[in-house]
């Protein structure tokens, strides 16, 4: 019995061989990664930061959860109604 690549190195090998090959023939040098953020990242990068730099903003959120946590925080139909609207039209 004959045991080929023991304990899988040739197999990384292999990878390692052609992944260098591919990036020589794409551009002759290898690329640096990127890393772009999308508009709702930055938006939400935002978000965040309002509510760290805005002390009354972070205690009507700690409000809400209260009120949402112990049920009595109640929601206006009307305003919900006027706010769904144009999403069902």
């Amino acid at each position: 019995m004959k045991i080929n690549d023991s304990q899988r190195i040739g197999a990384y090998r292999t990878y390692q061989q052609n992944n260098d090959a591919r990036t020589n023939q794409a551009s002759g040098k290898r690329r640096k990664d990127e890393v772009q953020f999308s508009a709702e990242a930055m938006e939400l990068l935002g978000a965040q930061r309002a509510i760290t730099e805005d002390p009354n903003r972070a205690q009507r959120i700690e409000s809400l959860k209260n009120e949402v946590s112990s049920g009595t925080y109640t929601v206006d139909a009307e305003k919900l109604a006027e706010k769904l609207l144009p999403f069902v039209q």
